[in-house]
């Protein structure tokens, strides 16, 4: 069965791939989930139980319907940017002033993609359990809860200087983050094992998206149990236990997943040029990894001896150890990533790619890589990384700045609004309605019964499922 993008390609870019598909002259060809074409337009339902085709929806209602939770992949990258640039090791007031202006962006657009996405849920029920079953779109869940963290960040960086009242609300926020990120974590792998049909060379980089969030909900705790060390030790010391048992959950499991991914690369190549960005994904769980444990030990280092934590370890050495052993484990982590941005950087070069949304993975996974490296600047301390994380800083603005124009270009012209499973939603809601030996507004390879036979012949010119969203095969 072929799997249409969720978020990185556009309508035009499917059809195209399905060389196979047939329609009559007089037909309406529409691109549906498996690549083919529908003979008419289908009915839709709308909340309130009303029914109109598939080609009048336009507007607002057709930007809601095809939303997806991908496009919080656009928080992440602006969020991340915010920090670096708040958090430069060679700095200047201007430069905090922009990235507080961008954290009031990232705030507004976070806000607007989150009453999207409730609107596209209530305005079409049922279109929640096939986005959930998705194989790619499902796992862009985990960008929601990551670009909920950037933003707690800057709120710790920025606001809580303002009052206790805004500790208490990033504190809050944290936790919700928390528990949606675990919710992630767990489930969508488990998704993964028992509903998806799964091959090596299908795999994707995308299945580290669920994972990764609770890596940066870790990084993102320390930050917040730092705030809290002063005037609430016994807040930050739950907040911290809390985080090492994030990392513990997200770390080894996305250390076992890029063993995979690895292996995925070695016996079935590179991914296709429209793909190839997505070879950077890796450097999210190195990149946030890195950087939250550091910032653990350094917390642990403070907190531990205030709140006479683990008393059987002599003067309070206890946080000196987490300290060290966080420094060491963050060194580690930031030398494996190198290889994978060598892998990246590598890949890239070997061949010319078109834009598309998949461009939000230089972003987001550079930047937390950064963001490690900086704090290994800060901690030896080293002139050697504070100048690498000026030079790796402002690579990943220009980037957000390209990606930026790029996106709004093309979300203006429509080309970026489409999502798979409207297609498997529409038919769904179509078979509810039809009669057995009704064949009218049948797609191609499809029964009266459902969506359940492929496509004749039909077949995708692409290699692999997007590992950020792209199409690819499941066998």
């Amino acid at each position: 069965m072929e799997l249409c993008s969720s978020f990185f390609v556009e309508p035009s870019d499917i059809g195209a791939n399905d060389s196979q598909s047939t329609s009559s002259s007089e037909s309406i060809s529409t691109p549906n989930c498996l690549g083919a074409s529908c003979a008419e337009p289908r009915e839709l339902e709308v909340g309130g139980g009303k029914t109109c085709g598939i080609e009048n929806i336009r507007g607002w209602r057709r930007v809601i319907l095809h939303f997806t939770p991908s496009w919080f992949a656009i928080i992440m990258g602006t969020g991340i940017v915010s920090i670096l640039l708040y958090d430069l090791p060679y700095n200047a007031r201007w430069i905090q002033y922009i990235a507080i202006a961008m954290f009031c962006l990232n705030i507004v657009l976070f806000l607007s993609f989150f009453i999207i996405s409730l609107l596209r849920y209530i305005m079409f029920p049922g279109l929640w359990g096939f986005m959930i079953q998705h194989p790619v779109q499902s796992l862009f869940i985990g960008t929601f809860p990551m670009g909920l963290c950037t933003i707690i960040n800057m709120i710790v960086l920025v606001c809580v200087s303002w009052g206790e009242g805004m500790l208490t609300f990033a504190w809050a926020l944290w936790w919700i983050d928390v528990a949606i990120s675990c919710a992630c974590c767990m489930y969508m792998p488990f998704v993964i094992m028992h509903i998806h049909d799964a091959k090596l060379s299908s795999m994707t980089a995308a299945w580290l998206l669920p994972i990764v969030s609770t890596i940066v909900a870790a990084a993102s705790g320390a930050l917040v149990a730092g705030a809290l060390t002063q005037n609430y030790p016994n807040h930050a010391l739950w907040t911290l236990i809390t985080s090492y048992v994030l990392w513990g959950c997200g770390v080894p499991l996305a250390m076992v997943v890029l063993v995979m991914y690895f292996q995925r690369l070695a016996l079935h190549h590179l991914p296709t040029p429209e793909v190839i960005v997505s070879v950077f994904l890796p450097l999210g769980p190195l990149g946030s990894g890195a950087f939250g444990i550091m910032k653990l030990g350094e917390v642990a280092n403070i907190l531990l001896p205030i709140t006479n934590s683990l008393p059987a370890v002599n003067n309070g050495m206890a946080g000196g150890i987490l300290y060290v052993l966080g420094f060491v484990t963050a060194l580690v982590m930031w030398g494996f990533a190198l290889v994978w941005l060598f892998f990246a950087v590598a890949s890239i070069t070997r061949t010319r790619f078109p834009f598309n949304m998949g461009f939000w993975g230089f972003v987001f996974p550079g930047g937390v890589f950064v963001l490690a490296t900086n704090q290994i600047a800060k901690e030896l301390p080293s002139i050697f990384f504070k100048v690498l994380t000026m030079i790796f800083t402002m690579t990943i603005v220009l980037l957000w700045i390209f990606v930026s124009v790029r996106t709004v270009e093309k979300t203006l012209t429509g080309k970026l609004i489409y999502s798979p499973c409207v297609q498997q939603y529409q038919k769904s809601r179509v078979t509810k309605t039809k009669t057995p030996t009704d064949d009218k507004g049948v797609c191609s390879g499809e029964t009266s019964n459902g969506p359940s036979a492929p496509v004749s012949g039909s077949s995708s010119s692409q290699d692999g499922i997007l590992d950020t969203a792209v199409a690819g095969k499941v066998q």
